[in-house]
């Protein structure tokens, strides 16, 4: 795939300040595009021009779209039903000279799937120019602010019900690079592209990578579907959690144990390792065990 850039255009990032966004961003910064960050709070970006958003509030929708012929999407959080809010979005933004959608969706929900299934299912309908990236689940979910990240520090453990089933984690600085390429790219891929580690990994072998390199014990604490439900229903709402426990059932049954080439094919370098995330992390000052 060609990588040579737009001789002009804006990119509007959605979720700007979040996992995903804050790193795309970054990347169309660093290549010298012209973006706008779209945030509630229209947090300022150096390199970028902030905007307010939010996806219930039309209101505020043109002022995001002014001027820009690409978007970066990531679907409100939370939201049952992506659906209803974000294609009268997208058909407005395509009316509004919008050219090219990226969509982030996730491995685990196939196109027509629930949530931003039914996102990815209509895309293409929308747009001539698209692409739905689909990762597996982020390294980061072991570094940051996630459950998993404040276990590992507090108590030097991970606690799931995935047994010894494997998962092909991804750090988020390459599902950024990918979103960086499909949005700038002159071809738009057009697909949907799973997006994974270089290896797929069990819970086991990630408190195995993380106790190699920090030094200290980390283990994985083996849950049954029971057990980790009502874990998860003390602090969210029931049928969240059991939406939760049943993933991680999943992931015992093989539906995640799998590996792609796609970073290696839209950046042209190799997906990183969770082991060289771990030590990035550490390196940067982050907090990666007890």
């Amino acid at each position: 795939m060609t990588t040579t850039p737009p001789a002009t255009g804006t990119t509007l990032v959605i979720g700007a300040t979040g996992t995903t966004g804050s790193r795309v961003l970054a990347g169309l910064v660093a290549e010298r595009y012209a973006v706008r960050a779209a945030s509630r709070k229209a947090t300022p970006v150096a390199g970028a021009q902030p905007v307010a958003f939010d996806w219930y509030d039309p209101a505020g929708h043109a002022d995001a779209l002014a001027g820009a012929d690409r978007v970066y999407v990531i679907p409100p959080v939370g939201d049952p039903d992506p659906a209803a809010v974000v294609l009268p979005f997208l058909r407005r933004a395509r009316d509004a000279g919008m050219r090219r959608a990226v969509l982030l969706s996730a491995s685990s929900i196939p196109e027509g799937g629930p949530a931003a299934g039914q996102v990815h299912r209509a895309l293409p309908g929308i747009f001539e120019e698209w692409a739905v990236l689909r990762p597996s689940w982020f390294m980061q979910n072991f570094t940051g602010g996630h459950p998993h990240a404040e276990s590992i520090r507090r108590d030097g453990e991970l606690l799931t019900a995935t047994g010894t089933g494997r998962v092909g984690f991804v750090d988020a600085e390459d599902i950024a690079a990918v979103a960086v390429r499909a949005l700038t790219d002159v071809r738009a891929p057009n697909t949907d592209l799973v997006l994974t580690g270089p290896e797929a990994l069990s819970y086991d072998e990630v408190a195995a990578v993380f106790s190699q390199v920090t030094g200290r014990p980390v283990a994985h604490r083996h849950l049954s579907h029971a057990d980790l439900r009502d874990r998860l229903a003390a602090a969210m709402p029931a049928e969240f959690a059991g939406l939760l426990a049943d993933m991680d059932l999943a992931i015992a049954g093989g539906a995640e144990d799998r590996v792609t080439d796609a970073v290696h094919r839209l950046t042209g370098r190799p997906a990183t390792s969770l082991r060289a995330v771990v030590e990035r992390e550490r390196k940067n000052g982050t907090p990666v065990s007890r």
